[in-house]
């Protein structure tokens, strides 16, 4: 009888050990695939120059962990860390510096400035934690109507910008590698609904935000001398592309020394391990489940 009983109990050690298990909602892995804990990213974001902190826009484990990171990050750092974001751009870099000092009110500054949909909950934390603190916040991105003319005409298109214009974003010419997989990717995904040379143009647009997004964060490292965080869409930084590649390229010709950390965030149905897709994405990889709610 006892013999009996065996596959029973089997069944119901490993049923009600599925009824506990628990549901993490991320979990973070080298770039190898290893699992590994925040206070390893944590530690190594203490001893760099430069984090680059790729998002997921609309996901509230991003939002959250970038605030905390960015908290953990001060209470070392204090005045030495500066923040810079994707998320604003450069024609509004005035008025952020006018709130972050505290000589405009946050109705002012929130009616006037240019804020994405989702600013409220998942981006004012961050500038608001800026203002408090007294950290400079750098809007990266380049104005989105300079993006549209290369779109629309090439990088020439940039030619008949005024300087004060062409202060809003990295120095032109730009250095475009057509053969970058993230650039390739982006004319594959069009589809056949844009004209050829918008499509052919879009990733030079790309190239264009990712350049202005690298020219400013070392621009802001090498006058402050501090550590950088910024936060962007991970496809902006992924794989060592975008972002990452433009402040690589212009390392190359300055000789300037910096120690970068990456973050990398994908979403997949379990997180038991990594999808061999997502390895090398960064140096640090967090994965979220797909069921998790958006922001927005």
């Amino acid at each position: 009888m006892k013999y009996l009983l065996y596959p029973f109990l089997i069944f119901s050690f490993f049923f009600l050990t599925s009824l506990r298990s628990d549901k993490p909602a991320y979990k973070i892995f080298s770039q190898k695939g290893k699992s590994v804990d925040y206070s390893d990213l944590l530690k190594a974001a203490l001893s760099s120059d430069l984090v680059i902190f790729g998002e997921i826009h609309n996901n509230p484990i991003c939002h959250w962990l970038e605030y905390e990171l960015m908290r953990d990050l001060y209470q070392e750092k204090k005045s030495d860390l500066v923040l810079g974001a994707e998320m604003f751009e450069t024609d509004n870099q005035l008025l952020i510096n006018e709130y972050t000092s505290k000589k405009i009110r946050k109705k002012d500054f929130e009616s006037e400035a240019k804020l994405w949909s989702n600013y409220k909950t998942d981006y004012a934390p961050l500038v608001d934690f800026a203002r408090e603190k007294g950290l400079k916040f750098i809007a990266t991105n380049v104005p989105r109507r300079f993006a549209a003319m290369v779109n629309q005409y090439d990088f020439v298109g940039l030619d008949s910008l005024f300087a004060v214009e062409r202060g809003m974003m990295a120095p032109l010419p730009i250095h475009y590698d057509s053969t970058l997989t993230g650039y390739q990717s982006m004319i594959k995904n069009i589809g056949n609904d844009m004209p050829a040379h918008m499509s052919l143009n879009l990733p030079k647009a790309q190239a264009l935000k990712d350049a202005t997004m690298a020219y400013l964060i070392l621009k802001n490292i090498s006058e402050n001398k501090t550590t950088f965080l910024h936060f962007n869409g991970t496809y902006h930084s992924e794989n060592q592309e975008g972002i990452v590649w433009y402040v690589n390229d212009y390392l190359k010709r300055t000789n300037m020394p910096l120690k970068i950390v990456t973050i990398a965030s994908v979403e997949q149905d379990s997180l038991d391990m990594l999808l061999k897709e997502n390895y090398g994405k960064a140096d640090f990889i967090i994965c979220i489940p797909k069921s998790m709610t958006k922001s927005n």
